[in-house]
């Protein structure tokens, strides 16, 4: 019965560990599928105890650490529209008014001029801005 009851903690925190992304129930629901499994090979309720004791804190101090660095994203700054920052392209339709359309990267964006300036069809901008769906961009040099 006791192995019984360590293996449904185990499930139960590993999958509370899917409501909450921390990494530790899910250490700890390992710790307590390792302490069921000495339970159902014979060790004594204060064993389970001691192997679910070393086992959670082998697997909090040690594997979350080294789980958590092979997860990280390694350079959140390049990613999605901010990708796009810095990005060199040319102005399609001309960007007056606070609106227009530039190519970057081969795609059409609408645009608006950083500095409220006119810029006309065929001027080289860059991106400095990503506004919701709209490009902010200057004139380059």
């Amino acid at each position: 019965m006791i192995p019984l009851i360590w293996a449904i903690a185990g499930v139960l925190l590993v999958v509370a560990e899917v409501l909450t992304g921390g990494l530790v129930l899910l250490m700890l629901g390992a710790a307590a599928l390792g302490a069921a499994a000495a339970s159902a090979a014979g060790v004594p309720l204060g064993g389970d105890l001691a192997v679910f004791a070393v086992l959670a804190v082998l697997f909090v101090l040690v594997a979350r650490p080294l789980v958590r660095r092979r997860l990280r994203v390694h350079d959140p700054v390049n990613t999605g529209t901010r990708a796009l920052l810095g990005t060199r392209g040319e102005v399609v339709e001309a960007v007056a008014a606070g609106a227009g359309t530039v190519r970057l990267r081969g795609s059409l964006w609408s645009a608006r001029s950083l500095h409220d300036d006119d810029l006309p069809a065929g001027t080289a901008v860059v991106v400095v801005e990503i506004s919701g769906a709209t490009a902010v961009v200057t004139a380059t040099d």
